[in-house]
């Protein structure tokens, strides 16, 4: 099976004070297609920073990264955004909702972008299906912070992507907002049969996953490769 995530060799090098920090390091990774994979490890281990180059969102100094089989990083930016529009979906901590939208207007925007006629009809039921057909006109700062996740939520799946990235997508909601939006994610995932990378620090996050690996120092620790080679 050709895995629809393949990373090989991957590095991260940034100058800092000292010279050079590597955050990133010789890293290999395969995700199967409707695999859902957890990335865990402590804070500064290099968990975000790989989800966002997976995501074509930031750059690798070493390695490739290919996705559906496409080299993201032999596109130029532009070729990316447009992969990105196509294929990806992503919901951030930080919701990343544009602010002079309505909530309608933030879920229509992924769909507008690539041209499709029937974005409105489309986004209307996606607000629905997760529960804000009473909030459509509402401007971000009018929702509450679950409402906004969820607004997020409807954004990333709309287009039905069948890769989904998910950067802490709790760590701004408290623990019962945050289990109610897990719950809906994960049921948006089954129902769209899309690939779910996520990145946590919560172990029953992470357990809610069909794989976890784990991040150390900028490198998968030697657990997740031995589980690494068995999935290949």
């Amino acid at each position: 099976m050709i895995p629809i995530i393949d990373v090989r060799n991957l590095g991260k090098r940034v100058a800092d004070a000292t010279g050079e920090l590597t955050i990133l390091d010789d890293v290999n990774l395969a995700v199967n297609a409707g695999e859902t994979l957890a990335i865990v490890g402590a804070s500064g281990s290099g968990k975000s920073t790989l989800l966002g180059i997976l995501a074509g969102l930031d750059t690798p100094t070493s390695g490739t990264v290919k996705l559906a089989q496409t080299d993201i990083f032999a596109l130029d930016e532009d070729g990316r955004a447009v992969f990105r529009q196509a294929r990806l979906g992503f919901v951030f901590q930080s919701f990343q909702l544009l602010s002079h939208l309505t909530a309608l207007e933030n879920v229509m925007l992924p769909l507008e972008l690539r041209g499709d006629a029937d974005a409105r009809t489309r986004a209307e039921a996606m607000l629905d299906r997760v529960g804000l057909s009473s909030r459509l006109k509402h401007y971000p700062k009018y929702l509450s912070g679950g409402e906004q996740q969820r607004v997020a939520l409807a954004r990333a799946f709309v287009a039905e992507p069948p890769l989904l990235f998910a950067d802490e997508p709790t760590g701004s909601l408290d623990a019962a907002t945050g289990e109610a939006v897990m719950r809906l994610m994960f049921a948006l995932n089954r129902e769209r049969g899309s690939t779910l990378v996520l990145v946590t620090h919560d172990p029953a996050i992470a357990a809610r996953c069909g794989r976890t690996v784990t991040m150390a120092a900028g490198r998968l620790d030697r657990a997740a490769k031995e589980e690494e080679a068995l999935c290949a």
